[in-house]
């Protein structure tokens, strides 16, 4: 931790993205404080957490590309063995908890596993080091090291598990609509879960229906990204509060908590999808 700053600013320089967005009275700029990120509202982009997530993405495609491309029937390589590995454990996962026949399914929910999971692993990286780097950067540039802010875990990012939990949201949207009909679709929004044979007392029973209805399908895609975000977020704040510690109680805590974080990483990973495979198979299915 630097020496001058307190406890409070280091934890805030931390918790802060690397924020593009207009500011009231100085236009459009990148955020040099947190006070500014804030004042820049919800249409300013976190360049950091866009950058780390494409950035991981197309890693993960280009390794499941090249491994695809030299793919052997013979003696696997090492890399060949641990992506077939993930692919039989994810497809397994697929056959045992979907239940419909789109072929969409397991590319996404591989997708969605290896692509967090790699998002995830990188609060696994020392906390200052590459917050470090780019202050060193933007001290080069003639900035302010400690007006420089970079985070690197972008599931720590609401904007992110809350966009890929409602990018979701919109595939079961349209798979509901796709299988049973924009009628079927709008029917279990409001013939369910009371119904009655006197059409008065169902007309009656229609909004109450829409309403618990509505809650259950939008808490979906929300309770998703916050179920994730809240997780890692609460991992990378453990980590900054270690390492505000003194270096010899850093070590002794850090490494055990890192071990421990490894499972809640790829358990995360693992929920997102597991989730996501039987939020669609629900949409997929025709039984009411």
């Amino acid at each position: 931790m630097a020496s001058e700053q307190t406890s409070s600013e280091y934890i805030s320089h931390h918790l802060t993205n690397w924020t593009y967005g207009y500011l009231p009275g100085e236009g459009w700029k990148v955020a040099h404080t947190a006070e500014e990120a804030a004042q820049m509202g919800f249409n300013a982009i976190h360049l950091d957490s866009m950058l780390w997530s494409v950035g991981l993405g197309i890693l993960f495609c280009t390794i499941f590309w090249m491994v695809a491309k030299k793919v052997t029937s013979g003696v696997p390589s090492k890399t060949q063995a641990a992506v077939e590995m993930i692919v039989e454990f994810v497809d397994n996962n697929v056959r045992d908890s979907y239940s419909g026949t789109s072929k969409l399914i397991a590319p996404l929910a591989l997708t969605i596993f290896v692509w967090i999971f790699l998002m995830n692993l990188m609060d696994l990286i020392p906390v200052d080091f590459i917050p470090g780097l780019a202050g060193q950067v933007g001290a080069a540039m003639g900035h302010d090291p400690h007006h420089v802010f970079f985070k690197i875990v972008p599931t720590t990012d609401p904007n992110i598990t809350l966009g890929m939990s409602f990018s979701v949201f919109a595939l079961i949207i349209f798979y509901s609509i796709k299988e049973k009909g924009l009628g079927g679709f709008i029917g279990e929004l409001t013939l369910h879960p009371f119904s009655a044979k006197n059409p008065i007392v169902q007309a009656i029973l229609i909004p109450i229906n829409f309403i618990l209805e509505a809650v259950t399908l939008i808490a979906k895609p929300v309770s998703l990204g916050l179920r994730l975000f809240g997780n890692m977020y609460a991992g990378e704040l453990i980590f900054i509060l270690i390492a505000l510690m003194p270096f010899w109680i850093q070590w002794a805590l850090s490494v055990p908590w890192a071990i421990f974080h490894i499972l809640v990483i790829t358990l995360q990973a693992f929920v997102f999808m597991m989730l996501t495979i039987v939020y669609m198979s629900l949409a997929s299915s025709t039984e009411h």
